[in-house]
């Protein structure tokens, strides 16, 4: 993690939104707007990538689905640092990410796999948590490791690139 913040790059480039947030994500998680759910006051309501889908929908991800990538940020608004979970209902913001912009993401611990990066290794979003992992035959590889991480113990926050929606 480079930083105390998700953000890394200055000036950014990308977009801003104001959330609604559904769940418990922490920043540096991967969000997707909740289909079907009308925005209130304006402001559409967002959760961890692929937790919105049932069996059959056409909501449903996988791992490594090329989508429209938004990164949830820490809650600026009370204060809050880039490792305290949000409460299902909390407004937050998302960031929609130009490519090359680096941010610190949440990179998820597989149990039993022990996964370490190097640098120049590439990350999936996860379908289920908005988390990253290591790639694994993905439509799209949106994240590029730009520092060592030993093997990992638990979730933690990897600096990283965005390579963009297409990243395959």
């Amino acid at each position: 993690m480079k930083g105390t913040r998700i953000l890394i790059s200055a000036p950014t480039r990308g977009v801003y939104e104001d959330v609604i947030v559904h769940g418990t994500p922490k920043p540096g998680t991967c969000m997707e707007m909740v289909p079907a759910t009308e925005p209130i006051g304006g402001i559409f309501e967002y959760a961890a990538y692929g937790t919105q889908g049932a069996s059959g929908d056409k909501f449903v991800t996988a791992d490594g689905n090329r989508k429209c990538v938004a990164v949830l940020l820490e809650r600026d608004q009370d204060a809050s640092i880039y490792s305290d979970a949000y409460v299902d209902g909390d407004r937050g913001r998302v960031y929609f990410p130009a490519m090359g912009e680096e941010l610190n993401m949440l990179v998820a611990n597989q149990s039993g796999t022990g996964d370490s990066f190097a640098i120049a290794d590439e990350l999936m979003i996860d379908d289920g948590t908005g988390t990253l992992l290591a790639v694994s035959s993905p439509e799209a590889a949106p994240f590029t490791v730009r520092e060592t991480v030993a093997a990992l113990t638990a979730d933690a926050w990897v600096r990283c690139r965005f390579n963009g929606e297409a990243g395959a």
